[in-house]
């Protein structure tokens, strides 16, 4: 098979433009295929499919089970490859559907082994270039932890991330959600039986922390990590899957009642007037409103909290005054502090804090009685990083890569 190519796609929009946006509106839509791929069906969806092919109907639940294994467990990309389904109707799904995942068209390995791919989506009209999003890959000690993107760009404008910097182009459905972790495990190699350090699966955890906000393509991520937590298929467990939100209010409670996992809410301020500025969601979601909506979340509890991101920021939320506000804002909510220094991006007008202060600020978080880890930068140097995603790295000058090949070596 041939290496993928690298390609420019030109969709971007100046943070100054984006400076007075709370929400973005799409600019296409979905364009299904002549001839869909089953990746992302639940087994509803999948039965509807056999049966607008013939399929009998004493026969349906069977055919859906193997389906689902050849598809999930064993990473079928060819119907000849179910050899468990007689010929003849492998030929007939052959005829009518594919098992296509996202094209792969760039992979980019870091220095400290984070793998990012440049995926390609079809657009809406046929000869307008295509859509393009990134999946990224981090290789841990004790997991293997997958970051997935839920739109072309994003719906928000968060002023510090890179990805808010896009237009807003479409929501991913829920095939091509599901189709991130068939391309990881496809080119890492994740699908066969073997002794890894992390059991027989590299692959171990999920977050939707990529480009786009999940809670506003909220069906499409709940059917698509259903199927990601089967435990007849792919079967990474709620604990292990976190959806990150900038904290869309209405569809939090509906996360939990409906999908059962992780949640981890974008903080970043813990003052009305700057999370305005960082995160313009707060202008019609506050704080206070936010907070709220994580103490009623359903399964919250001191075995499964709440996770609260905070980017540090130098000179513009990383005081102790800022780190004593924040414990007293968390007060009641079963909760874990997650402090990720602050990832460059060609063009931001924010600096990381110094490492002394991000220190000082983890320390008097940890005396108040919350875990506050903070984030290992990963993939700093492929723009693989928190708040880095965007699909058109490869347009980055030469002197913009060795800043962030320099930025990466100061960790």
């Amino acid at each position: 098979m041939s290496e993928p190519q690298t390609i420019s796609v030109s969709a971007t929009i100046s943070p100054a433009t984006t400076a007075g946006l709370v929400e973005k509106t799409p600019l296409e839509r979905y364009q299904p295929p002549a001839k869909p791929s089953l990746v992302g069906l639940s087994r509803a969806q999948l039965t509807e499919a056999l049966a607008s092919i013939g399929v009998p109907a004493s026969q349906r639940k069977m055919r859906v089970q193997q389906i689902w294994h050849w598809l999930y467990v064993r990473g079928a990309r060819r119907f000849d490859a179910m050899t468990s389904i007689s010929k003849d109707l492998r030929a007939t799904l052959d005829q009518h559907f594919t098992l296509a995942r996202p094209e792969v068209v760039a992979e980019q390995i870091s220095a400290d082994g984070t793998r990012k791919w440049l995926l390609r989506l079809p657009g809406e009209q046929s000869l307008e270039r295509p859509h393009e999003i990134e999946c990224v890959y981090i290789p841990e000690a004790d997991r293997g932890t997958l970051c997935l993107s839920s739109q072309v760009g994003c719906t928000l404008a968060c002023s510090f991330c890179h990805t808010g910097t896009q237009r807003l182009v479409r929501n991913l459905t829920a095939g091509e959600i599901v189709g991130q972790i068939m391309v990881a495990r496809d080119r890492l190699n994740d699908w066969a039986d073997r002794e890894t350090p992390l059991g027989n699966r590299l692959v171990t955890n999920v977050v939707m922390m990529g480009m786009g906000e999940p809670l506003y393509n909220f069906d499409a991520v709940r059917d698509a990590l259903l199927i990601v937590a089967d435990n007849e298929g792919i079967g990474i467990s709620r604990r292990r899957i976190t959806l990150s939100t900038s904290g869309v209010v209405p569809n939090i409670i509906r996360t939990g009642d409906e999908i059962g996992v992780m949640l981890a809410i974008s903080l970043h301020a813990v003052r009305d007037e700057l999370r305005n500025e960082l995160v313009p969601l707060n202008r019609k979601y506050p704080i206070a409103e936010l907070l709220q909506a994580c103490r009623d979340y359903p399964g919250a509890s001191n075995a499964r909290r709440i996770t609260f991101e905070y980017v540090m920021l130098r000179g513009v939320n990383d005081s102790l005054d800022d780190a004593k506000l924040l414990v007293k804002l968390l007060k009641g909510i079963p909760a874990k502090i997650n402090l990720i220094p602050f990832n460059p991006w060609p063009g931001t007008k924010y600096e990381c804090s110094d490492w002394d202060q991000i220190e000082k600020f983890s320390e008097y978080i940890f005396n108040a009685g919350y875990s506050s880890p903070v984030r290992t930068p990963r993939g700093r140097d492929i723009l693989a990083a928190c708040g880095q995603l965007k699909s058109e790295t490869e347009k980055l000058s030469a002197s913009e890569r060795q800043a962030l090949r320099a930025m990466a070596m100061t960790d």
